[in-house]
């Protein structure tokens, strides 16, 4: 999103664009850059008749490095930019810079560009950007594609061992019927700690994920002045793998249905998706789909692995999120865009329900498919200061 941000920044100020340098993010510790994840050749090639991208910088800037801007405050970096900032003001402030200095670097970027009050051709490019000229490095395509190939058609020998859903004997179980679910299940340690819910693990895990808040956000965590009940009951705490299995088996899924696990290193380990393991014996994953020779060139990398699940989500039947985020975000808007069907839990229902516990299995059922009629993929207009890469209708799509 910050990609197609700075490409629209760029358009705005009518400068050249260099390929944008991401941040080493303080939990993934992944320091892939661009193009190691997207491929250049093909975002210069789709964006050349809007704006001038680089490879490289001109000799004439050959000091303007990560390390330039670390070591002391300089005259062309922009520290300022103010979150949700206008076109103007780029104009207005950044513009001198350039005319100035003939470079200028802009950091931090995240959220420095408004949503709202944009010309309509800035719109319309971070639309073409987002949709169109991001695409992934051919190794990462190639190997998504053999995910989804394999997800879709090769037979598999896992019989169900639970008597708790409709058992299925027909071929469907054996062969797969070519159409598969991706659950995106956002349920890693660094998740966990942040929602500050309590997620059954007693005082031990109480006084570790507390540690962890401590080290990572310095305790700065605006859930924590709540109860376990409240956030439940508001739908800030994340759906666990025992909930999201639940769900899905409430929305009519079965132990028939061919499901992808997208997820970084579940919180809790194997021992915490055995239960929805038990339901969906035909779940999948990166690891049982793929050899550690075809992983070998995204093992360890966040955003590698992030971006095989993001492609295999994109080819999905139907996706589906345990909670809301930034890999969600940009889901639901690109599978909007190409109007795929895409489910979002409603959390502040599945709180509800889940700490009701004289609930009989009818009565949830019942509430959650009531719950979910319009959360299955129809199109939603963008409101104001909402995110154009997770509604983008009308904005990037014609009016009908």
């Amino acid at each position: 999103m910050g990609i197609c941000d700075a490409v629209a920044v760029a358009k705005i100020l009518n400068a050249s664009l260099f390929i944008p340098q991401l941040e080493v993010n303080p939990v993934w510790q992944d320091s892939s850059m661009f193009m190691d994840i997207f491929d250049v050749d093909h975002f210069i090639n789709v964006l050349k008749d809007d704006i001038s991208i680089v490879k490289e910088l001109p000799d004439d800037f050959y000091w303007s490095t990560r390390e330039y801007y670390a070591t002391a405050i300089r005259a062309n970096r922009v520290k300022t930019a103010p979150v949700h900032a206008s076109a103007n003001w780029y104009i207005e402030n950044v513009s001198p810079i350039l005319k100035s200095y003939g470079i200028a670097a802009i950091a931090p970027f995240s959220h420095r560009l408004a949503f709202d009050n944009m010309p309509k051709d800035i719109q319309h490019l971070r639309c073409k950007v987002n949709f169109q000229a991001l695409v992934f490095v051919p190794h990462i395509r190639a190997l998504g594609d053999a995910l989804i190939s394999r997800l879709k058609y090769l037979p598999t020998e896992r019989e169900s061992s639970t008597n708790y859903l409709n058992v299925v004997t027909d071929s469907r179980s054996k062969q797969g019927n070519g159409k598969f679910v991706v659950l995106h299940l956002r349920f890693d340690k660094d998740m966990a700690a942040h929602s500050a819910c309590d997620f059954g693990g007693g005082k031990a895990e109480k006084l570790a994920l507390a540690k962890y808040r401590q080290v990572i956000w310095q305790g700065r965590v605006l859930n924590s002045q709540f109860t376990d009940e409240e956030l439940r009951s508001q739908g800030r705490c994340p759906l666990t793998p025992e909930e999201i299995g639940l769900l899905l088996a409430a929305l009519g899924f079965d132990n028939s249905t061919r499901l992808y696990l997208a997820s970084h290193k579940v919180y809790g380990g194997e021992a915490r998706i055995s239960t929805l393991r038990s339901l969906f014996p035909l779940m999948e994953d990166k690891k049982s789909l793929a050899s550690s020779e075809e992983r070998a060139h995204i093992k360890g990398k966040a955003s590698l692995l992030a971006a095989l699940d993001y492609y295999v989500g994109m080819h999905s039947d139907i996706f589906i999120s345990a909670s809301p985020g930034n890999m969600h975000n940009a889901m639901v808007g690109h599978r909007t865009y190409l109007n795929l069907k895409t489910i979002r839990p409603n959390m502040a229902l599945l709180g509800q329900l889940f700490l009701n516990k004289s609930l009989t299995w009818p009565e949830f059922q019942e509430a959650v498919v009531e719950g979910h009629k319009n959360r299955q993929g129809q199109l939603r207009l963008r409101k104001p200061k909402k995110s154009i890469y997770t509604y983008p209708v009308p904005d990037c799509m014609c009016s009908a």
